[in-house]
């Protein structure tokens, strides 16, 4: 059994909280498509101003992908249906959508991250020493500070210039998550199962829009 922290506790109530006065209602949408209230701005390099690299117009997120940082949101989450919408603005390159993210905002934090990798969207990456049992093997190596588990379909994103839809379900300590509506992987008994949202700024110019959860009991 593992074993459970105090402040691991404290964090899981805190999300419980959130959620149930959140988003019992059901949608609950993290991106205004106005400005970035609601998220924090963290870069690797302290000396860029956040604003350079992070901007809003006409509802979307710009990201310039330099340097490597990501955006987060303010409250945890847990037992939810998250969607996303991404597109390259020019060469694809590399990004990602962290889930149950915790821990000092750092590059990178504790957290499970599915993949925005060009050809790569849908892989998981066990970052901070996370664990999670995928195709009946559990994956947890107190040595490693990344352990990446490909996606098990062939690529289903979209070229540079198009939409492309991330969801990611997840209920408990199981995340599932589906690229255009393929299902590219999915893991269980997760070490985690609340934490911040974010996106990662990490290779070239992105997009984001339609940002939102829906709660799942």
């Amino acid at each position: 059994m593992r074993k459970i922290t105090t402040s691991l506790v404290a964090a899981g109530l805190a999300c419980v909280v959130l959620i149930t006065t959140g988003c019992t209602s059901g949608r609950k949408v993290l991106f205004n498509g106005r400005d970035l209230t609601g998220w924090k701005l963290v870069l690797k390099d302290k000396t860029v101003d956040v604003h350079d690299v992070w901007s809003v117009k006409n509802g979307v997120v710009h990201c310039k992908g330099k340097p490597n940082g990501y955006m987060r949101t303010l409250d945890r989450y847990s037992n939810y249906k998250l969607h996303v919408e991404w597109r390259w603005a020019d060469k694809p390159t590399n990004s990602g959508v962290l889930v149950h993210a915790s821990g000092p905002d750092r590059v990178w934090p504790r957290c499970i991250e599915n993949q925005l990798q060009a050809g790569s969207a849908g892989d998981f990456i066990l970052i901070g020493k996370t664990g999670m049992k995928i195709g009946g093997k559990f994956y947890h190596d107190l040595n490693r500070q990344y352990i990446t588990v490909p996606k098990k379909q062939a690529s289903s994103e979209k070229p540079a210039g198009r939409w492309n839809r991330y969801d990611i379900e997840c209920v408990g300590n199981t995340i599932r998550c589906y690229v255009n509506d393929v299902l590219q992987n999915e893991g269980l008994d997760a070490t985690e199962d609340c934490g911040w949202i974010c996106l990662q700024s990490e290779g070239s110019p992105i997009e984001f829009r339609n940002i939102y959860i829906e709660h799942v009991k």
